[in-house]
């Protein structure tokens, strides 16, 4: 699976751009903001229908725009297609893949898959649980499609339910309402956290063993996920449902005292530990820095092993962050498959690019 192409109109500082791929390394160079990102950014927005910024489609159109145009060719086993999309300021936007229309952006998941590394993913191991259970929904995504769904119900209903639970469930209809979004809060709610405890289960060996490898020495990697389920610190993927439907009866004044939901994936934490030690709080930076590290390369090799295809690799301007060691190593395991690395300084040791750009004001020139 790689890029092959790239086209670029009106999608953040660039006016318009045309890049063809080769199926190795490819190495962006240029100051900070430049565009350098906004390469991998509309890549990975071709993967995900979203940034990996986390900011709005609206904020990908170029200042002064009604709309931005992205067109990427992606080449899978022997096939290339073409995935087009119009980015609007305003309103709706539009998807075609080989020219006919998609009825939703999310339709294009599982066309391109990537794995982003970058200098935030810090946020992985010291931030709050949030970053760690949308690193795993994100990853579930890229695996199995259909995961984007049951996220997107979730959310809906939830969205829904708090509504009504700060309203005070007045009369009979509410408490009808209120059954009605309970099950469907555990049908879809349990469904993400089924495929959440599987893909942990699977995670934990590979990143020990990304860990290691950059670390250099043996060390302990503890991952345990924790939901707010009577009896159950990290439940059994089979228990979930029954569990959290019985966790909804039991919170159910809590809930109706505090207006919220206080059960469901939207509370669950995954929590890292090294050497025993909660990672978030007792970790030292160099080793949360491995540690996130780690999850992009246990991410990136379980994502591999189960669709039997490489990721596309995106480097956000990663090595500027690291030590010279952790570089080496980081540089010594990457996977193999179509890379596109950014920097603002020179380019890592051990980079072997086909294809080099220099980024300025928005315009590509090929330094190969």
């Amino acid at each position: 699976m790689r890029v092959t192409q790239l086209t670029l109109t009106d999608f953040r500082c660039y006016h318009e751009v045309s890049v063809e791929f080769p199926p190795g390394v490819t190495v962006i160079v240029g100051d900070n903001g430049h565009g350098k990102t906004s390469v991998l950014e509309a890549i990975g927005w071709a993967a995900t229908a979203r940034s990996f910024r986390g900011v709005p489609d609206a904020a990908l159109v170029r200042s002064g725009c009604a709309q931005a145009v992205l067109r990427a060719g992606v080449a899978d086993e022997g096939r290339t297609q073409l995935l087009e999309a119009e980015l609007h300021a305003h309103g709706r936007n539009r998807v075609r893949l080989n020219r006919h229309p998609l009825a939703r952006a999310r339709d294009l998941l599982g066309l391109l898959r990537v794995t982003v590394f970058a200098p935030d993913d810090l946020e992985l191991v010291k931030g709050g649980p949030a970053a760690r259970r949308g690193y795993l929904d994100e990853l579930l995504v890229a695996i199995t499609p259909r995961y984007e769904a049951a996220r997107s119900d979730f959310e809906r209903v939830l969205k829904q339910r708090n509504a009504l639970l700060r309203g005070g469930l007045v009369g009979e209809d509410a408490l009808s309402t209120l059954a009605v979004f309970d099950e469907q809060l555990v049908r879809a709610g349990g469904e993400l956290m089924r495929g959440r405890l599987r893909l942990v289960d699977r995670l934990t060996g590979p990143i020990c063993v990304a860990y290691e490898a950059l670390a250099g020495e043996p060390v302990e990697i503890g991952a345990v996920y924790e939901a707010e389920l009577d009896g159950a610190e990290q439940p059994i993927a089979d228990t979930v449902d029954a569990l959290l439907r019985a966790a909804l009866v039991a919170r159910r004044q809590q809930e109706l005292d505090r207006g919220v939901t206080l059960v469901g994936p939207h509370r669950d934490e995954w929590r890292l530990r090294v050497d025993g030690l909660d990672a978030r709080t007792h970790a030292s930076q160099g080793e949360q820095r491995t540690l996130a590290l780690a999850l992009r390369l246990a991410g990136h090799r379980v994502c591999a092993e189960m669709v039997g295809d490489d990721p596309v690799l995106l480097l956000d301007d990663v090595f500027s962050e690291l030590d010279p060691s952790r570089a080496a190593a980081l540089l010594e395991h990457l996977p193999r498959g179509q890379t596109l690395l950014t920097t603002a300084a020179s380019v890592p040791e051990g980079i072997r690019a086909e294809l080099r750009l220099r980024v300025t004001d928005g315009k590509l020139e090929d330094l190969t």
